[in-house]
């Protein structure tokens, strides 16, 4: 059987600790780990049974695969002193694991002969245990030297994940994606939650009445993509209803009703995409979100649909091709006592 390769983790927070141990589980070889405080590696390290290490290159210098997973500050200045003090070498891959940041911030390594990379996790971590369960199965948006892609890929698939491969220029755009999927997935429901504990809920009630409907949706998108999984009153063209919603919502904070428009406008895109509205239709629905209260489009804060300017309208819901086939997984809740999302 062919041995697997030695690796060290640079930075032992949530990530870099579930992707140790996961990999040490996997056959890899753990051979070092440091990190800001000597207590965090120590703790990794005698989990992964290597030694901790003061200085991240000697952590580093005996690694086939070098994971670099500190907040994304740090990630450059740490690339730059491995290349300083001479802790990396030809073969070996750098790899860090920013949504946000290429490879290409890791240039000081690339120039002292180790090959670079970025493998970035698509998915939400709340502390290690959740990082260790959720790691497995993810999706990995990967880009960086190609030499360095068919290692990458070799620890995506012993991590059973599911990858698929950018270009550097392209990050920003694939992180922004990542945050509106997940960061601002909390706040629409953060913001829902409100206008309901506004009628008099609390924060348990709102979210016990409101996940059922949620849930839904979620499974909904999972079983046909996010076009074809759209109803309410954009959908089927009701202008009566939305005009009721911005009327009501004036007695709300006004970011709450800021965010209600700008959705609507993007929501009245989407349906004339589906075909569930026409493209007067929808033209119609954008001018009730523009015009409430005089509302002026100024600079680029509301940019027309497509329909309204005569661009092409394009689908992207199987534009991108994931690895082994992936189609996309039903979401589970994990209720916890007194119902309510975890807090």
């Amino acid at each position: 059987m062919e041995q697997k390769s030695s690796f060290a983790i640079i930075g032992a927070g949530k990530v870099g600790s579930a992707l140790g141990i996961l990999l040490k589980e996997q056959g890899y070889r753990p051979v070092g780990v440091a990190s800001r405080t000597f207590t965090s590696a120590r703790s990794l390290a005698e989990q992964l049974q290597t030694n901790p290490y003061r200085e991240i290159t000697k952590a580093a210098e005996a690694a086939d695969l070098v994971f670099i997973t500190t907040t994304d500050r740090e990630i450059e200045p740490v690339a730059n002193l491995l290349a300083r003090k001479g802790a990396c070498r030809p073969g070996q891959m750098i790899i860090h694991t920013s949504g946000a940041l290429s490879s290409e911030i890791m240039a000081a390594v690339r120039q002292a002969g180790a090959m670079v990379a970025s493998m970035h996790p698509l998915q939400s971590f709340a502390d290690v245990a959740s990082a260790k369960e959720n790691l497995p199965g993810s999706c990995f948006a990967l880009e960086g030297d190609e030499q360095a892609l068919p290692g990458i890929i070799e620890v995506v698939n012993a991590l059973q994940g599911r990858y698929f491969v950018i270009k550097a220029e392209d990050k920003p755009l694939y992180h922004a994606a990542a945050v509106v999927a997940s960061n601002y997935l909390v706040s629409l429901i953060h913001l829902s939650s409100t206008i309901y504990q506004s009628l008099g809920l609390n924060e348990e009630q709102a979210m016990d009445a409101l996940f059922p409907l949620i849930q839904g949706t979620l499974n909904n998108i999972a079983k046909s993509g996010p076009a074809a999984a759209l109803t309410g009153p954009v959908a089927r063209g009701d202008g009566t209803t939305l005009k009721g919603h911005m009327q009501a919502l004036q007695k709300l904070d006004w970011r709450v009703r800021e965010a209600y428009r700008s959705l609507g406008l993007y929501t009245v895109g989407l349906a004339v995409e589906n075909g569930s509205i026409t493209n007067n239709e929808g033209a119609a629905l954008s001018t009730i979100f523009l015009e409430e209260d005089k509302h002026e489009q100024t600079g680029n804060y509301c940019r027309l649909s497509a329909h309204e300017t005569g661009r092409t309208v394009h689908s992207h819901v199987n534009s991108l091709r994931l690895s082994h086939g992936y189609v996309g997984r039903r979401f589970r809740y994990r209720r916890y006592p007194g119902g309510g999302f975890p807090r």
